[in-house]
């Protein structure tokens, strides 16, 4: 039985884990669950898997005598973290959402466990730390976004030198039907009414602006070692096709199913093997057509291999002044075309760094957050 740690529990990707779970019974045993501050729901989690502790940012979400819950509780900014490293597991899933993710891996990989992620920002901001760390330290990182977990599929066997190009699908969100000069003016509810997925606020603004994408360009360079000129985006509204890998000898793989994070959150847990399943089944008549076009007018895709170039902290200010951005969206306090405009301008500011170790990029994370707030107040 495998020991799963999750983190971001409450989450969206959080309730298809545990429903995961609930289909392969005596397959895995929640040894821990944190949450941001959805408290009440954290305990009701905790008491129907018997999770022996939890873990919650928010120390003054949790009810009144932990909803009758018994075990350990972790309390803090920190308590993931700690959660991690207080707690025996196998593996971890990574589902918090942004910067809050990475501490929580960074203990996963030093205590011995494998991490099944969720979290793009982990590998945004850090990449180049936790990877190596991981290398370092022979654990595994196995992707859960559909996209990379798509292509970890795709090359099972096949050798790095042999990828001529990872091709990232986007459904193009929300807005995908509305012309770059008219996206100025559309509102948060605009923005959130996702046609295919279900996800939190966060990721779903992300795919609208297809900053989504931007940071998976960055996450896909790192989970599979390749350079930025070998991964490409194409536009697939019918988030049939997860994404695709073409060869040297030009032949394409790729992996299809129906948007659904059940798939490749019960195939990162279950790798190597493959388990049934009672998730719908893709009825390919029933689809009928597969489109795919070459995304325009994304000024997100552009910042990503720029942020590639750069490399050193680009990575940990562009996801900083997003998180920022996006929230100032969502308050209303910015127009939409603003998200990507305060990330570029971020970006340009970007100040020298002595290097791109952990504490280098945390230093330049605060720096960029204090200053996409200053841009969006202007």
């Amino acid at each position: 039985m495998k020991r799963v740690i999750l983190l971001g529990s409450t989450g969206s990707i959080g309730a298809s884990t545990l429903d995961v779970v609930r289909g392969l019974p005596g397959a895995f045993r929640i040894a821990g669950l944190a949450a941001h501050r959805n408290g009440a729901e954290l305990c009701r989690q905790a008491l129907e898997f018997d999770a022996p502790a939890i873990a919650i940012a928010d120390p003054d979400a949790l009810p009144p005598g932990a909803g009758g819950f018994r075990g350990a509780v972790h309390r803090g900014p920190d308590a993931a973290a700690e959660l991690v490293r207080s707690v025996e597991a196998d593996v971890i899933v990574a589902a918090m959402a942004g910067a809050a993710g990475l501490a929580p891996v960074l203990a996963a990989l030093e205590t011995g466990k494998d991490v099944a992620l969720a979290n793009k920002e982990t590998l945004v901001m850090a990449g180049s730390v936790v990877t190596a760390l991981a290398d370092r330290l022979g654990r595994r990182i196995v992707p859960i976004d559909s996209e990379h977990s798509a292509i970890f599929q795709c090359l099972q066997g096949a050798p790095p030198e042999r990828i001529e190009t990872l091709i990232l699908t986007a459904s193009g969100g929300a807005l995908r039907d509305v012309a770059p000069e008219r996206r100025h003016d559309v509102t948060p509810e605009q923005a959130l009414r996702h046609p295919n997925w279900r996800m939190g606020p966060k990721v779903t603004i992300d795919s609208a602006s297809l900053m989504n994408k931007a940071l998976e360009i960055i996450e896909a360079h790192w989970l599979f070692r390749v350079p930025p000129s070998k991964i490409k985006v194409l536009i697939h509204p019918e988030s049939i096709v997860h994404s695709m890998v073409q060869f040297c000898d030009g032949s394409v793989l790729a992996q299809l199913g129906p948007p659904d994070m059940r798939y490749p959150i019960q195939y990162a847990l279950t790798h190597p093997a493959r388990m049934p399943s009672g998730f719908p089944r893709l009825d390919l008549a029933a689809v009928g057509c597969l489109r795919f076009t070459e995304p325009r007018g994304y000024k997100a895709l552009d910042l990503a291999y720029r942020v590639l170039r750069e490399g050193g902290t680009a990575g940990a200010v562009f996801n900083a002044a997003n998180e920022v951005a996006v929230e100032e969206f969502l308050a209303r306090r910015i127009k939409f075309t603003a998200i990507t405009d305060i990330v570029e301008e971020t970006l340009r500011r970007r100040p020298p760094s002595a290097g791109d170790g952990l504490e280098a990029l945390m230093a330049h994370d605060r720096w960029a957050r204090a200053t996409a707030h200053e841009l969006a107040r202007a």
